[in-house]
């Protein structure tokens, strides 16, 4: 009797025979021997009347008339008023479709479905296909919705709009965190896409479009985990990249806090207004040094001026607006706690769920409007399932924390999920507990890739632009080929990956009704004719 496989550690590293040995970060992490980090990128007002910095006092008036002499923009950096945006980026080559979010031919997932044996190769028995008699519909086990089965009885679950494989990872994950009442205000997208497997070169993350479209934050622009343009695992697209924009490091609670440090004066001084007053009392005081120096650069004195004192000046505003005011993740009791998405022993245990808790809280509390979640260990191609549905589930927990957060602040939010790559199964079954009877993963493979996206929307489920196959229940902008393999000519975004992003971007314009300023903020950018960009628009405006 052959001996059987034990699953590894949700956070063991994958040691791959046909892959080469890991040299650059990005390979460490997509194969699971470094964690992932968070990055986060500008802010919106959705939030705002939820926001407890809205009763602090501006700066004095001399200070702000300061400001504007020196060009010294505060209150934050103008926040455009977009949806928070958050997305992640799950490195390695992660599994999008067929044994998570369902896809199907140019017809719909139900109507035009994949093959049996396209099922196979993207881990999906012939006795778990969609649309075929589900026995034992899986139980939720823990969450909101514990106790509760919301399988449709077929092996597709609709609970958040677009459809999933009733056995999902990522859905099993979601609806641990998301109370059914808010998951009936999801729906979501799949997009059938094509990127190189297991390189840092796929152009996936859409933040500084997000950014370029007017999403930014009280703080900071963007924010991320790494010191790189993108902050994440995948690059960004070089022309959507501003220098200007670079992500700041954000992955656990002490990095949000940080962004907002007033010092000792809060140890010293126990009246907020008290504080306040001192740090515009210095900046008054340093101005008029200011005033007095000579930088010896005689064309640009007064530039370098205005920089200093805008530094003191910020100094000034982040005391004013924040000081007294608690933007810790881990002391949100919506985070962590009894009543809280995370108990203390999940939030305490686990690097992800801290890193989620202080991003998914820097954008949907308006400090940050956009995010990228990486995380790392998606190259889960080991020979069997466990591995591979553990990872699944704690992406699907992260994601669900957040449109549970966004639900519980009333704000609306998009989430992104892509991956470099994906992969598939020769059709082996692993019939352990963590592999649940489904086709082990024997390798990559980038013909079953794709992108799919989810909404969250206060006042309702967002509702299709057109109703397609699916019959409302999420949007299919592509498809695939009955041998489960993407169609790269359904659409400009199934066979170019900056123009996936741009697919995105458009749906992220989408949603505030402002598709027409596509081309004005992306020239030279196009996505085709009027008719080819109604057809890749999902939904209809949320705000």
């Amino acid at each position: 009797m052959a001996k059987r496989r034990q699953p590894l550690h949700p956070d063991a590293p994958l040691y791959h025979t046909d892959h080469p040995r890991p040299v650059t970060r990005r390979d460490f992490l997509r194969q699971g021997f470094i964690s992932g980090t968070g990055m986060v990128a500008g802010g919106a007002l959705l939030s705002l009347l939820g926001n407890p910095r809205l009763a602090q006092a501006a700066l004095s008036g001399d200070l702000q008339t300061l400001a504007a002499d020196a060009g010294c923009p505060l209150d934050g950096l103008g926040a455009g008023g977009k949806i928070p945006f958050i997305c992640f980026d799950l490195a390695g080559g992660a599994s999008m479709t067929g044994s998570n979010v369902l896809v199907g031919g140019r017809g719909g997932y139900m109507d035009d479905p994949v093959s049996v044996a396209g099922y196979s190769k993207m881990g999906v028995p012939g006795d778990m296909v969609p649309g075929g008699v589900e026995t034992n519909p899986y139980i939720h086990e823990s969450g909101p919705n514990a106790g509760t089965q919301t399988s449709n009885g077929d092996w597709t679950d609709t609970s958040l709009g677009l459809p999933f494989h009733s056995d999902s990872g990522y859905l099993r994950g979601i609806l641990s965190k998301l109370a059914k009442a808010n998951a009936d205000k999801v729906n979501g997208a799949i997009i059938p896409a094509r990127s190189d497997n297991d390189t840092a070169n796929n152009p996936h993350n859409p933040m500084y479009g997000i950014a370029r479209i007017g999403a930014d934050g009280d703080i900071v622009r963007l924010i991320g985990s790494r010191s790189s343009e993108s902050g994440g695992n995948s690059i960004a697209p070089t022309m959507l990249i501003n220098p200007e924009w670079r992500p700041t490091k954000v992955d656990r609670p002490s990095d949000v806090t940080g962004l907002v440090d007033t010092g000792d004066l809060t140890s010293v001084l126990s009246d907020p207004a008290d504080v306040r007053a001192v740090m515009e009392s210095v900046t008054r005081i340093s101005n008029q040094k200011i005033s007095l120096a000579d930088t010896l650069l005689a064309s640009d004195n007064e530039r370098i001026r205005n920089l200093v004192r805008c530094g003191y000046l910020k100094s000034a505003d982040i005391a004013d607006r924040f000081v007294g005011v608690n933007i810790d993740p881990a002391q949100d009791a919506d985070i962590v706690g009894p009543g809280g998405i995370f108990s203390e022993a999940e939030f305490n245990s686990s690097s992800e769920f801290r890193k989620t808790a202080s991003v998914m809280k820097m954008v949907i509390d308006g400090n940050a409007g956009a995010g990228t979640i990486q995380m790392g260990g998606y190259d889960y191609h080991t020979g069997e399932r466990g591995v591979g549905e553990i990872r699944d589930l704690r992406a699907g927990i992260c994601m669900g924390a957040c449109l549970e957060y966004a639900a519980r602040r009333g704000t609306p939010l998009m989430i992104y999920v892509f991956s470099d790559g994906s992969l598939a199964s020769n059709g082996t079954l692993d019939n352990s507990e963590n592999g649940r009877g489904k086709g082990v993963w024997t390798g990559d493979n980038s013909s079953t890739a794709a992108s799919f996206f989810l909404v969250f929307n206060p006042g309702g489920r967002p509702v299709p632009r057109v109703v397609d196959g699916n019959g409302g229940n999420g949007v299919q902008i592509g498809w695939y080929r009955a041998d489960a393999s993407v169609e790269t000519a359904a659409t400009p975004a199934a066979n170019n990956v900056n123009l996936l992003v741009q697919t995105v971007l458009l749906n992220y314009l989408a949603l505030h009704d402002e598709v027409g300023r596509y081309d004005s903020l992306f020239p030279g950018m196009s996505l085709g004719n009027a008719a080819m960009v109604d057809s890749l628009t999902a939904f209809q405006p949320i705000v």
